[in-house]
């Protein structure tokens, strides 16, 4: 069995979706056709019985009201034969009582539905109209036997006779078929403009003839024809949406297998605004930062390298002097040595503490973050003072002279942290500049924390370099770096510290020109 991807997984649901919505359609379109096909033939049926509703009102002017109708199947029968009855009537001699009694004018005045005209000036009724056009059959006949050879076309099962009823004002029926007034059409048999009663007439049940079957059968066609193109047309559809919708999700997939490779440079294009180009975006600053983080780590394993290349390489020149009799072991030569063991020492103890975690040897007590400070301070003053480097250190000597804050941390890497920042102004700040360091400490109401500010003057730090100051692979200006015998790591080494004593640390552009380095810790609670 086929893989199936996403795409035509949703293909297949689409596809199904489709098809049960267009048996549902043709379905109930076939069946809403056959059931509405009796009404709307029932409809055109009732409007060719203008003529009888013409001889229904006629009858009611002639009596007055429906009485003489009311179930009276044979006066029924009458109305039905229309014109045929007066012929019938003529040919037995009786005439049509009905039309003895209407006045002269009626039968022009209920053609055209006006109001009855005025009398002459002698009060003589008007002359009549012309007889009518449609008035096939004359009103008096041969006196003859009706002619009839063949049953009574109305009394078949299938006749329109048989469906039609007549029925009051009310609704209530007069003569006819029982009828359902909810599906029956109905035309209004009107007076004047009074509405008299109704000439309803019962929509056939089912398909009665071939004609309808046939109808029925090529509407049908047409309707699931329309809905296999409607079909085919949505699958078609569907499946190009797919592969589009879905091609970015392939393209991700098959990058994601390229960077698992260790390309690292793959990107994704990326294509509008929607959820997958926000997916396709984030994948490509991933990758980017994972390029920019493996670029850093070669560079600074080559750096660390060439750093233990360094004392490793004078280290194995000064040995191999001593053994060559070019030099004497004398107290300079160990010096010598001892410096170069030192600097390896160091970047040794550098490369351990930024791969540790910096919760994992925490000593936790209660601390004097500012007394730490000083003795860094007083540590480097010397070095301060050959560089002529100024150091504002007011702010910690005034809040000294008071209660000093605590903290709850670890005095022996805090001093590191204020060590590795003092070393980064010696390495970083121009001869002649200025380090001044600001000290904020602030209540339960207002935070409850030491802030340490550290500004030193030019040259500054690249404002792109900002963000990634404090990574643990990130060396801006290597070279500068590696002039002055730094591995890249104590500012990761700061933030790694800072951060596990549950405080925060970052870095700015300095008003004096160069770096500022905010930090903040959290104050214990007896503080």
């Amino acid at each position: 069995m086929p893989h199936l991807t996403l795409s035509r997984k949703i293909f297949l649901a689409l596809a199904a979706l489709l098809i049960v919505l267009l048996i549902s359609f043709a379905g109930l379109s076939i069946i809403a056709l056959q059931r509405g096909l009796g009404s709307y033939v029932a409809e055109i049926e009732i409007r060719r019985m203008d003529w009888l509703s013409q001889l229904l009102l006629k009858h009611y002017v002639a009596n007055g009201d429906w009485k003489s109708l009311h179930d009276n199947d044979d006066a029924w029968r009458r109305l039905q034969m229309g014109r045929l009855a007066a012929v019938l009537d003529g040919a037995a001699g009786n005439g049509n009582a009905d039309e003895r009694r209407l006045p002269p004018w009626y039968e022009h005045r209920a053609m055209r539905g006006d109001a009855p005209p005025d009398n002459g000036a002698d009060g003589s009724p008007p002359p009549l109209p012309p007889p009518q056009q449609l008035d096939l059959l004359p009103r008096r006949g041969p006196a003859m036997p009706p002619p009839w050879p063949f049953p009574d076309l109305r009394e078949m099962p299938d006749s329109i006779f048989q469906r039609l009823a007549v029925l009051d004002a009310h609704g209530a029926r007069v003569v006819g078929a029982n009828v359902d007034l909810e599906n029956a059409a109905r035309t209004p048999i009107r007076r004047d403009r009074t509405v008299i009663g109704y000439l309803a007439l019962t929509p056939m049940r089912g398909l009665e003839s071939e004609a309808d079957r046939a109808f029925v059968a090529r509407q049908s066609g047409v309707i699931v024809l329309t809905g296999l193109c409607g079909l085919g047309f949505a699958l078609m559809l569907s499946w190009l949406l797919a592969r589009r919708w879905f091609r970015p999700i392939d393209e991700l997939t098959l990058a994601a297998q390229d960077l698992a490779r260790g390309r690292l440079s793959t990107r994704v294009a990326v294509h509008g605004s929607d959820e997958l180009a926000l997916l396709g975006r984030t994948f490509n600053d991933m990758a980017q930062r994972l390029d920019t983080v493996e670029a850093s780590r070669r560079a600074w394993l080559a750096d660390a390298a060439h750093e233990l290349r360094t004392p490793l390489a004078a280290m194995r020149a000064e040995i191999e002097a001593l053994q060559d009799g070019v030099r004497t072991f004398d107290e300079r030569t160990a010096l010598r040595l001892h410096r170069q063991v030192i600097r390896l020492g160091q970047l040794v103890d550098d490369l351990r503490s930024s791969m540790r975690e910096p919760q994992s040897d925490l000593l936790t007590t209660t601390v004097f973050p500012l007394s730490l400070l000083k003795e860094a301070l007083d540590h480097t003053h010397d070095r301060f003072a050959r560089r002529a480097i100024a150091v504002d250190r007011r702010a910690i000597d005034l809040i000294g002279a008071s209660a000093q804050p605590t903290i709850d941390g670890d005095a022996h890497r805090l001093h590191q942290v204020f060590m590795n920042l003092l070393e980064n102004t010696l390495a970083y700040t121009n001869d002649g500049g200025t380090l001044r360091i600001g000290v904020t400490v602030e209540g339960a109401w207002t935070g409850n924390c030491l802030t340490l500010l550290f500004d030193d003057s030019a040259p500054g730090v690249p404002e792109a370099e900002l963000p990634r100051l404090f990574d643990r692979l990130f060396r801006g200006e290597s070279s500068r770096s590696r002039e002055h015998g730094g591995s890249g790591l104590g500012l990761s080494i700061c933030r790694a510290t800072i951060e596990a004593h549950g405080g925060t640390i970052d870095a700015s552009a300095s008003p004096l020109g160069g770096l500022r380095v905010t930090i903040t810790l959290p104050l214990a609670a007896s503080s």
